[in-house]
């Protein structure tokens, strides 16, 4: 059977992962909320992250501003994990999911270790976005979902076409239309790379579909779900770029990410 993300939290849930599910809880739960306009660009953006800790891990998911109150993070503390994958929201039963893999899998010893040196916040962006697309195997066009400029800026240098999708719209840096609906332009693109942000949002499992059906490479950069994402190596997933908290944007010192293959699976 295809795993889908509901059907992994189920497994989770019923031990499948490790019988410490019994026994895991959240001992610490935060909002982390960004905003940012890097030196020489012309937009900002902002980004609002639940971050849940379950043993030595974080797990995170990114949210829309507003999404969750301080109530409900707090309330996360001292709850079992096995309580919060049946949260109501998807945001929560990702962090908590994130966390608890995590814990089990730790990344250091099943992924390559790469580290984003010190520097200025585009700085390291683009050091980031060099290593997320040194994931991608040759393709002509590419459906970028999750729009990071960075990363425009290195397919732009490589010479590959790609669209790019979010849900907000609006435009690139370039002056180029950000598709809203990434499903009605799955078909003009032969690779999808997509932010780990489409486990929150729900598209994650259409994208996995379309990756199974049709074959095409489906390279994820994640800040949300990095413990997750690597799971579907080899079942829709050819490449995973994890990155668990603290991210790179929080500081200007050295940060550390991890590669996954289908090559090297988790």
């Amino acid at each position: 059977m295809n795993l889908s993300l509901a059907a992994l939290i189920d497994e989770v849930h019923g031990g499948q992962h490790g019988e410490e599910i019994g026994e895991a809880e959240v001992s610490v739960g935060f909002l982390t909320q960004q905003g940012v306009r890097h030196a020489s660009r012309s937009t900002s953006y902002r980004n609002h992250v639940l971050s849940l800790r379950v043993g030595d891990a974080v797990g995170s998911c990114a949210v829309e501003p507003g999404e969750l109150t301080e109530d409900v993070v707090l309330d996360c503390v001292g709850t079992p994990v096995a309580e919060l994958l049946r949260h109501p929201s998807t945001a929560v039963r990702v962090a908590a999911l994130d966390g608890y893999l995590q814990s089990m899998r730790p990344h250091h010893r099943h992924a390559e270790e790469v580290v984003i040196g010190r520097g200025g916040s585009l700085q390291k962006s683009l050091h980031r976005a060099k290593i997320v697309v040194d994931l991608l195997p040759p393709v002509r066009r590419v459906l970028v979902i999750g729009v990071v400029n960075s990363l425009l800026h290195h397919l732009r240098e490589r010479g590959v076409d790609y669209l790019a999708c979010d849900y907000k719209g609006g435009r690139t840096e370039w002056g180029e239309p950000v598709h809203a609906d990434a499903e009605a332009v799955l078909g003009e693109c032969d690779a999808v790379l997509a932010s780990g942000m489409v486990l929150g949002n729900g598209s994650f499992d259409p994208l996995l579909t379309h990756a199974r059906d049709t074959g095409q490479p489906l390279v994820l950069f994640a800040q949300t779900g990095s413990g997750v994402l690597p799971r579907f190596l080899g079942s829709g997933v050819t490449a995973v770029s994890a990155e668990p908290y603290p991210f790179f944007w929080l500081d200007g010192g050295p940060s550390l990410l991890y590669r996954y293959s289908e090559e090297k699976p988790a």
